[in-house]
């Protein structure tokens, strides 16, 4: 009698740390995935004063006053530096970043203009669109006294350092010890 061999079925679930080798990689996909997950991310912040585009369209120019304007839109965020008759309505919404850098998502300013009467002449919108980059100027605001000389750097502690008794807050320096005590209050 003949006997046939079957060919060897290895399971890999029998190997030794098989099993854990699986759960590893199960759990990296998964940490893999869940940064990207809205759970981990942070929160937008609302700032400023954002209008509701619907509410903006019951505000006709000619017709609508200032008080209309507050009436729906609340206070404006601020008023034009030189003219009292221009409302500014300022929002932006806001997500950290890496190093907690807030990141712009959204920008929006509804200026509004009014008569000298109280009425609204017209209604302006901009976006992050319409902004323009602002670079940091170079360089910086000189000082008085801020670069002092050679001279007056190698000159200018003179006499106002003692190690025995410290400074005598009259600009001489040094320290009288007890010679300066005179007994007078």
């Amino acid at each position: 009698m003949r006997r046939s061999i079957a060919p060897a079925r290895v399971s890999f679930s029998r190997l030794p740390g098989a099993r854990l080798t699986g759960r590893l990689l199960l759990l990296a996909l998964l940490a893999g995935a869940l940064p990207g997950c809205s759970f981990f991310q942070a929160r937008s912040q609302v700032r400023g004063n954002p209008v509701d585009p619907d509410v903006l369209k019951e505000l006709v120019p000619g017709t609508s006053s200032e008080a209309d304007a507050r009436a729906l839109l609340g206070s404006p965020t601020l008023h034009a530096a030189f003219d009292d008759n221009t409302w500014l309505y300022i929002s932006q919404i806001t997500r950290p970043r890496v190093g907690r850098i807030q990141g712009v998502e959204q920008q929006h300013v509804v200026t509004l203009h009014f008569a000298q009467n109280g009425v609204l002449k017209s209604i302006d919108q901009a976006t992050k669109k319409n902004a323009l980059p602002a670079a940091m100027a170079s360089g910086s605001t000189p000082s008085p006294g801020s670069n002092p000389s050679i001279l007056q750097q190698l000159l200018g502690n003179v006499g106002r350092y003692s190690p025995i008794g410290g400074n005598t807050g009259n600009g001489l320096g040094g320290s009288l010890g007890s010679l300066g005590n005179t007994g007078a209050p």
